[in-house]
Formats: C-alpha cells, structure tokens, sequence
C-alpha cells in the first residue's frame, strides 16, 4: 500500500510504497481510508520542523539536547551520537484525521463490523495511508446523511470543540476566536452554535469575511482595524467574556492581544501552537483565567484510553475524545456544523506531494480544508490478500551459503542495535524487515538493504530464504510469536524475555524441546568483552562468588507499555532477567532460591521498579540486584562488583573493567561501552550456520526466567521462593 512519509533528518516528503496491514489489532479495527484531511496548519509546522538543520531543530526541542547530554554522561559520546542518528534516520507518518471503511476487527472491538462507514483520528493511526489500523476509542460510526469528505474533518473539528469546551460558553456571551485558519472556522461556527456572539481576527481580511457568512457577527485585522473598540461596541463597553486563541505563532502577540480583548475575569483558551509567554499586568488586573486545550479532549495521550480501549465513565467525564469525534459527526449530521464550504482543494492520493507543496507555500494559493482522496476498494482486497501458504512443520534446511533472517519488530531497540548489529555479522543477511506499522519497516528495509518487506510473520516463514528470525515485538508476543517460528522449523533470535507468565513459557518450553532448531533469548551481557574477562579472572575459584549488580534503571513514564503487565510483563520480567542472567553466566549455576524486598508503597515511585533481589546458585554462589528507578539518571546505570577468595571485579557502566589481587589492581577501560551485542550476534549466526547447538542452553533460559517471576512472587508475598 501507499503512504505518505517525511524524512525527520531531510524534511523530503515521499509516497512510500509499505507493507499493508493484514488483519485488525485486537481493541480495534483495519479501515480502508476513502478520504483524509490534510490539517494545514499542524502538518506545516510538521513539515517545517523536519526542514530545519539540526541547529534549528535543537533550539526547538531543548528538552531532546538534554537527553542526549544525559546520555553522554552516562553512556559515552559515540552511544549518543548513535542514538541522535536513528532519531533523525526515524520517517515520521503524517495525517491524524480521516474517513473509511472498516475491513476488518480485532478482538475486544465490540460494535464495529466490516463494511462500517467509520471516522477516524491519532496522529501515527489515521495516517494519509490507503490503509489503517485504528485503536477503537480513535473511531466513531458516520451517521448515514454525513458524507466521507464531511466525516474527514472529524478530528479538527474534536480539536476545535475542545478549545470552545474549556472557554464554558454560554448563551449571549462575546467570544474572540483570534486566528481563523481550518480550526479557527470550525470554532466561530461551534461557538455560534452555542449561541454565543462570535467576533473573528486574523490577519487574512479573505478568512474574516468567511468566518462572518459563517456565523460571526464581527471581525477585524489585526493591525490594521481597531480590535478594543470592536470587542466593546459589542459587548457594551465589557469586553469579551472569552477568548479562543486558534492561531499559531513564533511569539506571543495572541496572547497580548486576548489580554486587551477580554473583561475582567474571562476566561482564555488556547489551542495553536505558540509560546506561552503571558503579560502579567493586563492578566493579573483583570484577573484573566487562561487554560490550554489538550487536543481531542480528555483520554489524548493516555495510552490505557488511546491504546487499551479503557474508556472513562460519563457520569464522571462527560465529554471525552471519543465523545467529542461522535459529537462533530452529530454537529455536521443537523447541519450546526458546515464544513464542506471550508474545502477548497481535493488531491487524488497519488497527487498527494502536490497538496504539500501547496500547504507549505511551494505553491502559493489561498487554502483551508485540503483533501486527499483514495481509490475505493472491494472489502475483500484488504483482509488477507494473496494469504501466504501455511509454513511447513517439518525441519527447515539452508540451502544457501549466508543465513537468512528475517526481523519482526522494528522498534527503536531493533533499529537502532540489532539490525545494524546483524547486517555487520559475517554470514547473515537481512531478508526481510516486518513491523505492525508498514512505514517503519519500509524505511529499515530501504535503510539496511533489505531484500523487501512484509505484514506478517506467517509471510516471511513461508519464504524458503528465510532461515532464523529475530522478534523484537512487544513483550507478550514473544513466545507466541517464537513457538510458530520454531514449529517452522526456523531458529530464532527472541529479544529477552522468553515469557512473561507461567503459562506463555511452559509452551514455550514444549515446542523448545519437540524442535530441532535453535532458540535464543538476547542475553547480551554475557558476551560482553568486560563479562567475559571477569568470569575467566575467577575460573579457578574453588569457593562461590559474591556478586552485586546495581542497576540505576531510571524512571520510565507513567502508561508505558513496558509497566504493563499484561504486555511489558513488568520492569522484574522485563528487564532484571538480564541482570539474573548475568550473575548465572559468572556463577555457571542456575539459581535456586529468591527473595526479594520492594520499597513500601505509600509514595511516589512504583515498588515494582525499586527493589533488592537476592540470589543463591546452584554452585554456592550469591548476588544481589539492586534495582531502582530513582536514581539521578546523569549516573551511570549499571555497576556490578564480584569477590572472590581475595579477588575483586568491578565494571562500571561496561566502560571500565577492574581486577585487584594481591594488592594490585589491573584498569581497561573503553571509549564505547561495548554491552555484547556484536558478539551475541556472531555466536548466534555462526551456531545456526554450523548447525551447533544454541550459544545459550534452554536451560538457562528457562532457569533465569524462572527466577523472575519468583522475584516477582518474593515481594510481593515477602516469602523467599525456591526454585530446586
């Protein structure tokens, strides 16, 4: 299918050729798109943002330059560089509002069926793409008397409304909406609607007279007309009892302006995109109340809302983003809302890059409602198209000389290390890329050579070039996603953790032993040069070591998937596996018992993600994970120390290495934090083509991820947990 990207570093806008979604997510739909709404001024600054050199695209985004500051404290100069290259290397999909037909549902969609005429809106959903894949709380049903171009405009329509929501109109109040672009329109027509006496400003007398047949009883130029005296003389001498600024601005002038313009104690709401800077003199003696809307409404950016479908009740939030969609439709539906006279252009999608240049000024034409038309499809043409012979049950055997793999996942981790860690390793070759959002995997194909793309994992294991695959995917599809590779007959790179509860690792286990191709979790430390070194210091020990890992895991934000048990498995699941790994590789045991303590609760930080883990092993060994988030993040994450019958190891950050015996200490110390990536990749590669067993034992595996969800079980119950 065809999509619409821009490249962040360059600003070039392409219409991509990627892999189409198959089927519908679970919690939401696959809509084929009939029309989408290009938001003029949104994706201009977009655009225009992705243009800029990177000087001008840090003075922009300082809170990114302190990340990346950060990350070279911690991590070194080079890790950072690498990590601002993949930023900058990552297309961004452009569009957040159209209108379609529902081709497929998913799982715990309830209410929608295929052929539905639905809205749709989220920037990195609704994308300017032929097809979609939309959570179901960002899709609402189009009443039969609104047409696919009306129903488009459905999300600036939500934004509009938002900002006219925050402003509390009420029947005979002087509102201002200053800025009267596509959302400023939809506003003086809701407000109108309200039955409040609307004024318009802009600097565009063009956009004035419209925002007037559209239901404004005054307007004016900034800079040119008297604005004060227009606002009094009708509002009798009060002044305005709200403001909606709508306009978007490199300072702050609207905001001076809503301070001239309104009475004592209105209230003004903004909703374009300019610095909010407020003059405290005009705000503070007319005690001016000011609020900033928040997009669609309540639930953006929440992801149990946006991703997980949990919606808010009415009796406690009346007017969600959902609420606020089905509310537009209903708006156009009576006819309080008319947007078709905002249309001014229509583009057939293949025309696409021409509607940019005309939203960017490479073509200069007055625009408001800028429309991308798509080719109607039969319903079956979307769903399973050409579906991919079932893969074959019996063993699979290389008949080239390079192992084919095939990544699915291509997230930032994939992306950004494994990926060009893979295409590094002698004897591999990147066959194909496949990601649940085609844009991604297109891009990474073209990035790293890829021979194509695909939807699916089913499609890739139905390709004879692909010998052994690499999930990268969320943490609750890897097992499933592994035991179907693995009954193919492929071998498989799994990104850690195998499981994320009992019942995903024992079938895990099941196919593991019944296969006779390899499996491996990406337990990279251990084939870290520093790692390696440090269990050679003590391979003649006769004693267990004592061993203490201190992770400064830093905060992750509230919502993240990774928290999520039911997806991430938790930070314990998902992320200390590596660390227990890590003491099993030195101690060359499994452990067998666990205990683990958690902070108490009654604070700000998650318990789950601030804990001691103890451990004993199998060969009389013991260690300690020491696992916080709240620690300062310019620290280094991770130092570990092993002791040893007068022996001492320490490595920090895996930028030092330090030995001390017998009173003198041996420092190597590396410009780059090397975390073995590289040489986990050539273990992998080499044992597949050689037909050696896996570079990591089933075993272990099964043993560490065992151990996690005993840690998980020991704080929350406060009872140590055996494993023997």
């Amino acid at each position: 299918m065809k999509q619409i990207a821009q490249s962040y570093r360059s600003g070039k806008l392409t219409l991509a050729e990627v892999a189409a979604p198959r089927s519908a997510p679970a919690g939401g739909i696959l809509v084929d798109t009939a029309v989408s709404l290009i938001s003029s001024g949104t994706e201009r600054a977009v655009v225009d943002l992705a243009r800029k050199s990177i000087v001008q695209k840090a003075r922009e985004r300082p809170d990114l330059v302190k990340k990346v500051i950060d990350k070279a404290k911690r991590e070194g100069v080079l890790a950072a560089l690498e990590a601002v290259r993949a930023k900058l290397d990552s297309p961004i999909p452009l569009g957040y509002s159209l209108a379609g037909r529902v081709a497929d549902v998913g799982k715990n969609a309830p209410g929608f069926a295929r052929g539905d005429r639905v809205a749709c809106a989220g920037a990195g959903y609704a994308n300017h793409a032929e097809i979609n894949s939309v959570p179901k709380n960002l899709a609402v049903h189009v009443p039969d008397d609104v047409s696919d171009e009306e129903a488009s405009f459905v999300t600036v329509g939500a934004i509009a409304l938002q900002g006219v929501r925050l402003v509390r109109p009420e029947l005979g109040q002087i509102v201002v909406v200053i800025g009267l672009g596509l959302i400023g329109q939809i506003t003086v027509q809701l407000l109108a609607a309200h039955g409040c006496d609307v004024i318009g400003v802009d600097v565009d007398r063009g956009k004035v007279k419209l925002a007037i047949q559209r239901g404004a009883v005054a307007g004016g130029l900034t800079g040119e007309d008297d604005l004060v005296e227009i606002v009094r003389a009708a509002s009798r001498g009060y002044g305005a009892d709200g403001v909606v600024i709508t306009a978007s601005s490199a300072t702050a002038e609207p905001l001076v302006l809503a301070g001239e313009l309104a009475r004592e104690r209105a209230r003004v709401s903004i909703v374009g995109l300019l610095p909010i800077e407020i003059p405290r003199k005009p705000y503070y003696e007319k005690e001016l109340q000011v609020v900033v809307s928040r997009s669609y409404g309540p639930g953006r950016y929440d992801v149990e809302y946006e991703e997980r479908g949990h919606d808010y009740p009415i009796a406690y939030v009346r007017w969600t983003e959902r609420r606020n969609l089905q509310a537009v439709l209903r708006a156009i539906a009576t006819r309080r809302l008319d947007v078709k006279s905002l249309i001014t252009h229509r583009f057939a999608f293949p025309q696409a890059l021409d509607a940019y240049a005309l939203i960017t000024g490479q073509r200069p034409e007055p625009h408001l409602g800028v429309l991308l038309t798509y080719e109607a499809k039969p319903l079956d043409a979307t769903t399973n198209p050409e579906a991919p012979p079932a893969p074959s049950a019996t063993a699979h055997v290389q008949t080239h000389g390079t192992l084919g793999v095939a990544v699915i996942g291509t997230g930032s981790f994939a992306t950004s290390v494994l990926i060009p860690t893979l295409i590094k390793t002698p004897g591999a070759r990147l066959v194909r890329t496949v990601s649940g959002r085609g844009l991604s995997a297109r891009h990474n194909a073209d990035k790293f050579d890829a021979d194509g793309v695909a939807s699916t994992l089913e499609e890739v294991l139905a390709l004879p070039e692909v010998d052994a695959v690499i999930i990268a995917t969320r943490h609750d599809s890897h097992s499933t996603l592994a035991v179907k590779a693995l009954a193919a007959g492929r071998d498989v790179f799994l990104e850690k953790p195998a499981a994320i509860d009992e019942e995903q690792l024992s079938l895990l286990a099941a196919t593991v032993r019944r296969s006779s191709a390899r499996f491996m979790v990406g337990y990279n430390r251990r084939f870290a040069p520093f790692s390696v070194a440090l269990q050679e210091a003590f391979a003649a020990r006769r004693s267990g070591l004592v061993m203490t890992a201190r992770i400064n895991a830093g905060r992750v934000p509230t919502g993240n998937w990774v928290t999520n048990a039911d997806e991430g498995g938790g930070r314990v699941v998902g992320e200390v596996c590596h660390f227990i790994d890590l003491l099993s590789y030195w101690a060359g045991a499994a452990p067998v018992l666990v205990s683990a303590h958690a902070i108490r609760g009654d604070g700000a930080w998650n318990r789950d993600e601030n804990l001691v883990i103890g451990l004993s092993f199998a060969d009389g060994s013991v260690g300690t994970v020491v696992y916080t988030a709240m620690g300062d993040p310019s620290v280094g994450k991770e130092r570990y120390e092993v002791f040893c019958e007068g022996k001492t190891a320490l490595i920090d950050n895996w930028r030092s290495l330090e030995i001390a015996a017998k009173g003198k200490t041996t420092t190597t110390r590396t410009l780059k934090a090397d975390k073995g990536h590289a040489a986990e990749m050539r273990a992998f590669v080499l044992a597949c083509r050689q037909g050696d067993a896996s570079p990591i034992s089933w075993e272990g595996i099964e043993a560490v991820t065992r151990a996690t969800f005993a840690a998980e079980s020991a704080w929350q119950s406060g009872s140590a947990v055996g494993l023997e």
